[in-house]
């Protein structure tokens, strides 16, 4: 059945969102700033300085792609205007199907458009690095880090991102004690910044005999990847210093045989990074200092910030009361056959369905 009125309230609201990315975005002053790189392309010895095009270069990207993604869109929500008005006009309600399901879509690509306008920071558009940490808990917080590693990597892939890991050293019975991951794509630091925080986990143990309820504590920290030519965080060899070691983990050629593990220092403000994951200690030192430039930059933003009397306050202790977000498995009313697996003893079987179901909502809502 065709329902005209419900259909061009949706388009009404869709079209609203849109005017709202709009002004988020600031379309006018976009283009100018486009406008103002591609003239600077264009002259003359532009690309003499490479360290310098290439900055201009990936400046460009994600202004083209917000652009874009607001004519794209705008353009749809003109077609799907037509489609009502043509279905209206000759009253076919075959069209009802179509029209729901265009409307549908469109809403969710406007959401996700006006988030993406929204993400203005001077970093947002930087790929992130992660690093998860084990609190209070001993094993079950360290299971817990795992856990929280595999639901970032899993909703990084499923946004398109590349995931690499840079960093991690294994619990000493389970799980991991902390890992440093680095997400690669656009705006994948403004999608994650807000992660940033304490993360509390309840749940029956999978270590414990007695299948007693455990709370775990992980704490996660996210930073900006800075390219190497960003002309804004310069790093004075003077104050690293410089420290090389046998990379931990799984072995292989020269991986545990020689001194690649790479990890530097920053004398003043006593900043550490490491890097395990490559082969070479050249390519491991370039890493560790990206991951550098990236606490530095972070560093330098909580401090305006506190200019500005913005600032939320310093990561807080990894244990109760300093959570921004809790993962309650139980006590929830456990499904007939998650009880039967309890008192027949199998807790494990109990966990697995447990972390997937935590990790699809997680995901179902991202």
């Amino acid at each position: 059945m065709l329902i005209a009125d419900e259909y061009y309230r949706q388009l009404n609201e869709i079209q609203t969102t849109i005017e709202e990315a709009k002004a988020a975005l600031d379309l006018t002053q976009l283009n100018q700033t486009l406008e103002a790189y591609k003239s600077e392309m264009e002259a003359p010895g532009f690309w003499e300085n490479v360290s310098h095009a290439n900055s201009v270069n990936q400046k460009i990207k994600p202004i083209e792609d917000k652009i874009k993604s607001m004519e794209r869109l705008t353009a749809k929500a003109d077609d799907v205007e037509v489609l009502i008005d043509l279905a209206v006009e000759a009253g076919d309600e075959s069209l009802a199907g179509e029209i729901e399901s265009e409307l549908k879509a469109l809403t969710k690509t406007a959401e996700e458009t006006k988030l993406k306008a929204l993400l203005k920071g001077d970093y947002d558009a930087n790929s992130a690095i992660l690093s998860l940490h084990a609190g209070a808990g001993g094993t079950e917080a360290q299971d817990w880090v795992s856990m929280l590693y595999r639901m970032y990597t899993r909703y990084s892939e499923r946004k398109g991102y590349a995931v690499k890991t840079l960093d991690i050293l294994d619990g000493d019975e389970a799980g991991i004690k902390s890992v440093t991951i680095l997400v690669e794509g656009l705006n994948a630091y403004g999608y994650l910044k807000a992660e940033k925080g304490v993360h509390r986990l309840v749940r029956i143990s999978p270590f414990d005999s007695s299948a007693r309820r455990h709370t775990s504590f992980a704490s996660l920290d996210v930073m900006p990847e800075i390219p190497d030519d960003d002309e804004d965080i310069v790093v004075n060899p003077e104050d690293l210093r410089i420290d090389t070691y046998r990379a931990s983990g799984c072995g292989g050629q020269h991986i545990n045989k020689t001194d690649s593990a790479v990890r530097l220092t920053h004398l003043p403000t006593g900043i550490v990074t490491s890097c395990q994951s490559e082969r070479s200690q050249v390519q491991n030192k370039e890493t560790a200092m990206r991951m550098m430039k990236a606490r530095l930059a972070e560093k330098r933003e909580q401090e305006r910030m506190a200019e500005i009397n913005q600032l939320k306050g310093d990561m807080k202790k990894i244990e109760w009361g300093s959570q921004i977000r809790s993962y309650v498995f139980q006590p929830y009313t456990l499904a007939k056959d998650h009880r039967t697996n309890v008192e027949n003893g199998n807790i494990n079987a109990v966990m697995d369905g447990d972390i997937d179901m935590f990790i699809n909502a997680y995901l179902a809502k991202s």
